[in-house]
């Protein structure tokens, strides 16, 4: 054969640069024994390439379409309708249609065929493209063959596939197209083979759909297909459909949809016998490409014939253990409010600057919580510390352990050990203590920054590791956690002792309004500070709101006000640059690095707010605070023993108020040291790529923090491997991470359990006590906000990076968080009712509804749409 035709069985998974993923695929699936596939041949990619090569103007054309915004459906429209067309009207080229006709000649001129797409970025580990191309089906003599050759490469340029390609970070130039063209099936049944349950994602549970005839009829949605589900050789669920509709071959080609007799519709299309023979086969093919696998099938004369086997790219990946034991894990992104996928020099640091050994999938980290579940002495104190945190991860590890021996518990050892030294001796309430705390932090801080300077090479990474033990010293400072807890238990007691005595909910809510010493929210209050220099000067709004690059800050010394404005944004960055979103991961782009990030927000406080709003916000929660806490020791004076109470009360207000600031200072102090970290090691990464061991700065991120020490020492990368983990994280960036996760694979997201909401309500998690209407403003990327008065914040997290818009907002709503996540905390400063661990709160919530949020009882209501 020749360039431009390919034999099925001539083909195996390496060749998806010549025949595309499903060719590839199919071609390595026909090779197995005992895995029956229909005869063909694929047109290859050198046939697409060849006329392409005749098509004028394309290389401008997939130009064009590579810099189009995925979201800009008009524009992908009309560019990719073009390409098309170009396409479609360039002529077959001869040499390609004799080799297609010397293919037909073999497997016969009349028979009926399959012609279907074959992209080199198809059903690839990292991204499916499921349906993004077409398939024809009995397709009858050369001339039809050839003609659907050509519509299949013009689909590679459909909108959907398009706009695919964009969203996954795939060039238009870098993606041809190979045809798949196989004697055709005529199956009483067919359907689909998932080796893993897309649903739970249960890596033991495989998931059958069938339905009579053709497949076509259940990828349209014409009928609703049979369900089966198989564990260990048992099919342990079915539900069986009506099947009013089947689709079928056409005799003169094409195919056409048929009436089910009325005897055959209730009846399963397959046998329990054949679920099971399909599953196992399905397994052997999930083994032999080493991963959960999406199968189509066909069922003709009792024997099943695999026409497609791709791989699942939707699961979440499991934790790597090779114990073959049962494992169950908690996300560890869930508690930090960064559930984005991290590079390998940012899931390293983290590792090395936190104490607890973490497991990662899928980019992100998690804690195997397996030994605490199964031992009685640790269990109760886990569920309990993380049900406090999230009720959701408690509800889904407690779904876990009412399963029947996934954790083997362990002997009952008693009551667990105490901590050394018994309970900790209480801090004294001294404001004092907070300032020396802050103080030694800023000073260790300053020490890093001087000494670092020195440093390059080997060395630099020596000193860098040998800093990540001072950092985990500050981190985890034991009298520094004290007074951290001493905060928390102060907001605890107040919550239950007053609403036990004065039937008063939430009262720690108010009364933490405009606390000292919180870096998070005096950071949202500095930029409304700056905001007012620039206020003033139209010509400096007018080069902010046109800024597109970094550049900016340069422009801004040569226009009235421009001096003041550009010291006020520096004076900021100088203070809090080294903040970003997911900043926990020190790859991510710093404010201090991309300052444009912070120029929505700050040209939303120049339109919205007036001067001196800032130290307004502050003195109303502060009053706030204060006529709550006489209103609160005015009560309680009035009760039995109210002098005694009142005298409690007042001394846990005031270590509240000392010491709930504080929480937010070590992470501040320690992303103070990540940007120290970074900038030196991009430097580093600077030498590399000058002296030709890094291709370009950034690859930095793709090495793990030994790996990078090697580099630096040897001179020396494995270039293929940062490929391959830009290529994972491309692909991770797609998948949401479950707040719980097993070794079979299942994704666990749990559910409140609560009683007495209104109808329609989406539960969460009270953390900030009132009840507020508003419009819904459902923000992704923190850049392209624009809150206005009485909007209500809609998110799927925040860490303090989102602080600013904070003072913009009237209520917080977000997927993810807890009673004490950062989010928590600053909307109980400021005032502003916040429910958190909505489920799916940026999908049910449509952007510019009318909501209602209780952050008392913790829940939204949708009260009417925009």
């Amino acid at each position: 054969m020749d360039r431009f035709v390919l034999e099925l069985r001539e083909l195996d998974r390496t060749q998806v640069a010549a025949v595309g993923g499903k060719g590839a695929h199919l071609g390595e699936l026909s090779r197995m024994e005992g895995v029956s596939v229909p005869d063909g041949f694929c047109v290859t990619t050198d046939a697409f390439r060849r006329i392409t090569a005749d098509a004028p103007s394309l290389n401008d054309r997939l130009e064009q379409l590579s810099r189009l915004d995925p979201d800009d459906r008009e524009a992908i429209r009309t560019h990719s309708a073009d390409i098309r067309r170009t396409l479609e009207e360039v002529a077959f080229p001869d040499d390609v249609a004799t080799a297609v006709r010397r293919a037909l000649l073999r497997c016969g001129e009349r028979t009926a065929y399959a012609v279907r797409s074959s992209a080199t970025a198809e059903d690839l580990p990292t991204a499916s493209f499921a349906g993004q191309q077409d398939t024809y089906l009995n397709v009858v003599g050369p001339a039809a063959v050839l003609r659907h050759i050509g519509l299949c490469w013009a689909s590679l340029f459909t909108e959907r596939a398009v706009t695919y390609r964009l969203r996954n970070g795939l060039g238009q130039r870098t993606v041809h197209m190979a045809v798949v063209v196989q004697q055709m099936a005529f199956p009483q049944a067919s359907g689909v083979l998932f080796t893993a349950d897309p649903v739970t994602s249960d890596r033991k549970v495989a998931c059958v759909e069938a339905g009579l005839g053709l497949g076509e009829a259940l990828v349209s949605g014409l009928v609703n297909p049979d369900v089966y589900r198989v564990r260990d050789g048992d099919v342990v669920a079915k539900a069986v459909a009506s099947k009013q509709r089947a689709v079928h071959a056409s005799p003169g080609g094409g195919t056409r949809q048929q009436a089910v007799e009325s005897a055959r519709q209730e009846k399963p299309a397959l046998t329990d016998a054949q679920v099971l023979r399909l599953a196992q086969l399905g397994r052997r093919i999930e083994a032999h490409f080493g991963c959960p696998q999406d199968i189509e099938w066909c069922l003709a004369d009792d024997g099943f014939q695999i026409v497609q086997s791709r791989p699942i790219t939707t699961l979440f990946p499991v934790p790597e253990t090779g114990d073959g034991a049962n494992h169950v894990y908690v996300s560890v992104g869930h508690q930090q409010m960064m559930t984005d996928p991290m590079r390998p020099l940012g899931l390293s640091l983290w590792q090395l600057t936190t104490p607890r050994p973490m497991c990662e999938a899928g980019g992100r980290l998690f804690v195997d919580v397996t030994p605490r579940l199964a031992s009685p002495a640790s269990r109760d104190g886990i569920l309990q510390a993380l049900g406090s945190s999230d009720p959701l991860i408690r509800d889904a590890l407690e779904t876990v352990l009412a399963r029947d021996g996934f954790i083997r518990p362990l002997p009952d050892e008693g009551p667990a050990e105490p901590v050394p030294g018994g309970t900790p001796e209480p801090v004294e309430t001294d404001p004092a203590i907070v300032t020396e705390l802050i103080r030694r932090n800023q000073a260790s801080l300053a020490a890093l920054q001087h000494d670092i300077q020195a440093k390059s090479g080997g060395p630099l990474l020596d000193f860098i590791l040998a800093d990540v033990q001072e950092l985990k010293r500050l981190l985890f400072d034991p009298y520094s956690l004290r007074v951290i807890t001493a905060g928390m238990d102060a907001a605890s007691w107040l919550n239950e002792h007053l609403r036990e005595w004065l039937g008063e909910r939430n009262a720690a809510d108010t009364l933490t309004q405009s606390v000292p010493h919180n870096v998070t929210s005096e950071m949202g209050l500095a930029l409304l500070d700056v905001a007012d220099v620039i206020r003033p000067h139209p010509d400096v709004v007018a080069l902010l709101r046109d800024a597109e690059d970094e550049s900016f800050l340069d422009e801004l010394a040569g226009l009235d006000g421009g001096r003041e404005a550009r010291d006020a944004i520096t004076a900021y960055l100088d203070t809090y640059g080294m903040r970003c979103v997911g900043e926990i991961d020190i790859t991510r782009p710093r404010w201090s690095e991309r300052p444009t990030t912070l120029l929505p927000m700050l040209l939303s406080h120049v339109d919205t707010f007036e001067p001196g709003a800032a130290r307004r916000h502050f003195e109303q929660g502060r009053q706030e605070a204060r006529r709550k806490e006489e209103e609160l020791l005015e009560r309680l004076r009035a009760l039995p023993d109210g002098e005694r109470k009142a005298a409690e009360t007042k001394h846990m207000i005031d270590r509240v108020r000392t010491f709930t600031g504080y929480r937010e200072y070590p992470k501040y102090g320690m992303v103070s040291r990540y940007l120290v970290y970074k900038r030196a090691l991009l430097e580093e990464a600077g030498r590399l790529v000058h002296a030709g061991v890094l291709r370009e700065t950034e690859d930095v991120f793709f090495l793990r923090f030994q790996e990078l020490h090697d580099a630096v020492r040897t001179n020396r990368v494995d270039h293929d491997l940062i490929r391959r983990r830009q290529d994972a994280f491309r692909s991770y960036q797609a998948l949401t991470p479950p707040r719980v996760l097993t070794s079979d694979g299942e994704a666990l997201t749990g559910t409140y359990r609560r009683h007495g909401l209104p109808a329609g309500a989406l539960a969460g998690l009270p953390v900030s006590a009132g009840t507020v209407e508003g419009r819904a403003r459902v923000v992704l990327d923190m850049t392209e906000a624009a809150l206005e008065p009485g909007d209500i914040l809609v998110t799927a997290h925040t860490d303090p990076s989102w602080s600013p818009l904070f003072v913009a907002a009237t209520a917080l709503v977000t997927e993810v968080g807890g009673l004490m996540t950062h989010g928590a905390v600053v909307a109980r400063e400021y005032g502003l009712p916040a429910v958190v661990g909505v489920d799916r709160a940026t999908r049910l919530i449509q952007d510019g509804q009318h909501i209602r949020v209780n952050g008392t009882d913790g829940y939204v209501e949708i009260v009417s749409t925009s």
